[in-house]
Protein backbone atom coordinates (compact mmCIF):
# COMPACT_ATOMS: atom_id res chain seq x y z
CA UNK A 1 0.00 0.00 0.00
CA UNK A 2 2.98 2.75 0.62
CA UNK A 3 5.11 1.54 -1.27
CA UNK A 4 2.13 1.80 -4.13
CA UNK A 5 0.99 5.17 -3.52
CA UNK A 6 4.67 6.54 -3.56
CA UNK A 7 5.06 5.32 -6.63
CA UNK A 8 2.18 6.71 -8.43
CA UNK A 9 3.34 9.90 -6.69
CA UNK A 10 6.34 10.02 -7.34
CA UNK A 11 5.74 9.28 -10.72
CA UNK A 12 3.63 11.91 -10.80
CA UNK A 13 5.67 15.06 -9.15
CA UNK A 14 9.29 13.72 -8.64
CA UNK A 15 10.75 12.72 -5.40
CA UNK A 16 11.39 16.37 -5.27
CA UNK A 17 7.67 17.28 -5.63
CA UNK A 18 6.39 15.41 -3.23
CA UNK A 19 5.90 16.11 0.69
CA UNK A 20 5.88 13.37 3.31
CA UNK A 21 2.77 15.12 4.76
CA UNK A 22 1.63 14.63 1.33
CA UNK A 23 2.28 10.28 1.23
CA UNK A 24 1.02 10.44 4.66
CA UNK A 25 -2.31 11.59 3.65
CA UNK A 26 -2.19 9.67 0.37
CA UNK A 27 -1.61 6.62 2.46
CA UNK A 28 -4.11 7.42 5.40
CA UNK A 29 -1.34 7.53 7.90
CA UNK A 30 -0.24 10.56 9.95
CA UNK A 31 3.62 11.81 9.34
CA UNK A 32 5.05 10.28 12.29
CA UNK A 33 3.37 6.97 11.54
CA UNK A 34 4.99 7.01 8.34
CA UNK A 35 8.76 7.91 9.62
CA UNK A 36 7.74 4.43 11.57
CA UNK A 37 7.98 2.67 8.39
CA UNK A 38 10.89 4.79 6.51
CA UNK A 39 12.79 6.80 8.61
CA UNK A 40 13.25 9.53 5.46
CA UNK A 41 10.93 10.39 1.92
CA UNK A 42 14.55 9.43 0.65
CA UNK A 43 14.29 5.97 2.38
CA UNK A 44 10.81 5.45 1.06
CA UNK A 45 12.07 6.35 -2.37
CA UNK A 46 14.79 4.15 -2.70
CA UNK A 47 12.29 1.50 -1.48
CA UNK A 48 10.33 2.00 -4.53
CA UNK A 49 13.10 2.01 -6.50
CA UNK A 50 14.38 -1.23 -4.97
CA UNK A 51 11.01 -3.07 -5.29
CA UNK A 52 10.43 -2.17 -9.34
CA UNK A 53 14.24 -2.25 -10.70
CA UNK A 54 16.06 -4.94 -8.96
CA UNK A 55 13.62 -7.20 -10.69
CA UNK A 56 14.30 -5.97 -13.72
CA UNK A 57 18.50 -5.74 -13.06
CA UNK A 58 18.38 -9.54 -12.47
CA UNK A 59 16.41 -10.51 -15.48
CA UNK A 60 18.54 -8.57 -17.78
CA UNK A 61 21.40 -10.11 -16.42
CA UNK A 62 20.40 -13.55 -16.53
CA UNK A 63 18.14 -14.04 -19.75
CA UNK A 64 20.03 -13.96 -22.30
CA UNK A 65 23.38 -15.43 -21.07
CA UNK A 66 23.08 -18.21 -23.34
CA UNK A 67 22.16 -16.97 -26.52
CA UNK A 68 19.43 -15.23 -28.07
CA UNK A 69 16.85 -18.15 -28.27
CA UNK A 70 13.55 -17.46 -29.11
CA UNK A 71 11.83 -19.37 -26.31
CA UNK A 72 13.87 -17.09 -23.98
CA UNK A 73 13.60 -13.84 -25.47
CA UNK A 74 9.57 -15.07 -25.07
CA UNK A 75 10.02 -15.99 -21.37
CA UNK A 76 12.13 -12.46 -20.88
CA UNK A 77 9.45 -10.39 -22.22
CA UNK A 78 6.90 -12.18 -20.68
CA UNK A 79 8.36 -11.49 -17.21
CA UNK A 80 9.64 -7.96 -18.03
CA UNK A 81 5.95 -6.99 -19.07
CA UNK A 82 4.35 -8.58 -16.33
CA UNK A 83 6.45 -6.62 -14.19
CA UNK A 84 6.14 -3.69 -15.05
CA UNK A 85 2.52 -4.22 -15.50
CA UNK A 86 2.30 -4.59 -12.08
CA UNK A 87 4.29 -1.55 -10.86
CA UNK A 88 2.33 0.12 -13.96
CA UNK A 89 3.88 3.90 -12.57
CA UNK A 90 6.90 2.88 -12.52
CA UNK A 91 7.90 3.87 -16.25
CA UNK A 92 7.46 7.32 -15.40
CA UNK A 93 8.85 7.55 -12.23
CA UNK A 94 12.09 6.32 -14.29
CA UNK A 95 11.19 8.87 -17.04
CA UNK A 96 11.05 11.98 -14.84
CA UNK A 97 13.93 11.00 -12.68
CA UNK A 98 16.19 10.47 -15.82
CA UNK A 99 14.75 14.19 -16.80
CA UNK A 100 15.16 16.21 -13.73
CA UNK A 101 18.29 16.78 -11.52
CA UNK A 102 17.96 16.06 -7.91
CA UNK A 103 18.03 13.25 -5.31
CA UNK A 104 15.74 11.42 -7.34
CA UNK A 105 18.21 11.16 -10.66
CA UNK A 106 21.04 10.15 -8.57
CA UNK A 107 18.98 7.39 -6.61
CA UNK A 108 18.06 6.51 -10.44
CA UNK A 109 21.51 6.12 -11.74
CA UNK A 110 22.54 3.34 -9.11
CA UNK A 111 20.48 1.43 -10.64
CA UNK A 112 20.62 2.26 -14.26
CA UNK A 113 24.55 1.87 -14.21
CA UNK A 114 23.90 -1.57 -13.59
CA UNK A 115 21.17 -2.45 -15.41
CA UNK A 116 23.10 -0.83 -18.52
CA UNK A 117 26.20 -2.60 -17.60
CA UNK A 118 24.17 -6.13 -17.68
CA UNK A 119 22.57 -5.17 -20.74
CA UNK A 120 25.63 -3.98 -22.52
CA UNK A 121 27.69 -6.78 -21.99
CA UNK A 122 24.41 -9.53 -23.02
CA UNK A 123 24.52 -7.14 -26.35
CA UNK A 124 27.98 -7.47 -26.90
CA UNK A 125 28.27 -11.37 -28.15
CA UNK A 126 24.32 -11.31 -29.43
CA UNK A 127 25.06 -8.08 -31.86
CA UNK A 128 28.12 -9.67 -33.28
CA UNK A 129 26.29 -12.27 -34.18
CA UNK A 130 23.19 -10.50 -36.04
CA UNK A 131 26.03 -8.32 -37.52
CA UNK A 132 25.88 -5.27 -35.67
CA UNK A 133 29.66 -3.90 -35.53
CA UNK A 134 30.79 -3.07 -31.93
CA UNK A 135 30.21 0.61 -32.33
CA UNK A 136 26.85 0.35 -32.19
CA UNK A 137 26.19 -1.67 -29.22
CA UNK A 138 25.86 1.41 -26.98
CA UNK A 139 22.93 2.46 -29.31
CA UNK A 140 21.55 -0.74 -29.03
CA UNK A 141 21.45 -0.39 -25.86
CA UNK A 142 19.71 3.09 -25.50
CA UNK A 143 17.13 2.14 -28.34
CA UNK A 144 16.44 -1.46 -26.62
CA UNK A 145 16.08 0.26 -23.28
CA UNK A 146 13.55 2.66 -24.94
CA UNK A 147 11.49 0.35 -26.75
CA UNK A 148 11.34 -1.77 -23.66
CA UNK A 149 10.21 1.18 -21.32
CA UNK A 150 7.99 3.20 -23.53
CA UNK A 151 4.75 1.43 -23.85
CA UNK A 152 4.47 1.97 -20.02
CA UNK A 153 5.56 5.04 -20.05
CA UNK A 154 3.18 6.53 -22.54
CA UNK A 155 0.21 4.70 -21.97
CA UNK A 156 -1.72 7.68 -20.11
CA UNK A 157 -1.34 9.33 -23.13
CA UNK A 158 -2.62 6.55 -25.35
CA UNK A 159 -5.56 6.73 -23.53
CA UNK A 160 -5.98 10.19 -22.83
CA UNK A 161 -5.87 11.36 -26.72
CA UNK A 162 -7.95 8.26 -28.11
CA UNK A 163 -5.34 6.84 -29.84
CA UNK A 164 -5.50 3.24 -28.14
CA UNK A 165 -8.60 1.52 -28.50
CA UNK A 166 -8.19 -0.86 -25.70
CA UNK A 167 -7.02 -0.55 -22.49
CA UNK A 168 -3.17 -0.50 -22.72
CA UNK A 169 -3.05 -2.37 -19.02
CA UNK A 170 -5.75 -5.10 -20.34
CA UNK A 171 -4.69 -8.89 -20.56
CA UNK A 172 -5.15 -8.31 -24.34
CA UNK A 173 -2.83 -5.39 -24.86
CA UNK A 174 0.00 -6.50 -23.02
CA UNK A 175 -0.04 -9.70 -25.00
CA UNK A 176 -0.05 -7.98 -27.94
CA UNK A 177 2.89 -5.79 -26.61
CA UNK A 178 4.82 -8.98 -25.18
CA UNK A 179 4.25 -10.68 -28.45
CA UNK A 180 5.66 -7.46 -30.65
CA UNK A 181 8.87 -7.27 -27.90
CA UNK A 182 9.98 -10.77 -28.99
CA UNK A 183 9.22 -10.31 -32.37
CA UNK A 184 11.35 -6.86 -32.56
CA UNK A 185 14.15 -8.27 -30.35
CA UNK A 186 14.94 -11.46 -32.24
CA UNK A 187 14.83 -9.37 -35.55
CA UNK A 188 16.95 -6.96 -34.08
CA UNK A 189 19.38 -9.49 -32.47
CA UNK A 190 19.12 -13.07 -33.87
CA UNK A 191 21.54 -14.19 -35.96
CA UNK A 192 21.81 -13.27 -39.31
CA UNK A 193 20.52 -16.03 -41.78
CA UNK A 194 23.06 -17.78 -43.82
CA UNK A 195 23.19 -17.13 -47.53
CA UNK A 196 23.19 -20.08 -49.61
CA UNK A 197 25.21 -19.79 -52.47
CA UNK A 198 23.16 -20.36 -56.09
CA UNK A 199 23.80 -23.18 -57.72
CA UNK A 200 24.98 -22.94 -61.02
CA UNK A 201 24.03 -24.64 -64.13
CA UNK A 202 26.08 -26.63 -66.12
CA UNK A 203 26.07 -25.66 -69.65
CA UNK A 204 26.14 -28.76 -72.11
CA UNK A 205 27.15 -28.58 -75.47
CA UNK A 206 25.24 -29.72 -78.53
CA UNK A 207 28.34 -31.49 -80.15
Amino acid sequence: MILDTAERLFAARGVDGVAVRDLAAATHLTASSLYNHFPSKQSLYAAVLERGLRPIVELIGTGWRDGLRPDRVHETMDAFTRHLADHPHLARLLQRALLEDGDGADSVATWIEPMYREGVGVLRATARDAGWPAEAVPYLGVALFGMMFAYFTNAPALRRFALWSDDPHAERALAQQRRFLAQAMTRMLGPRPRRVPAKRTRRTSDG
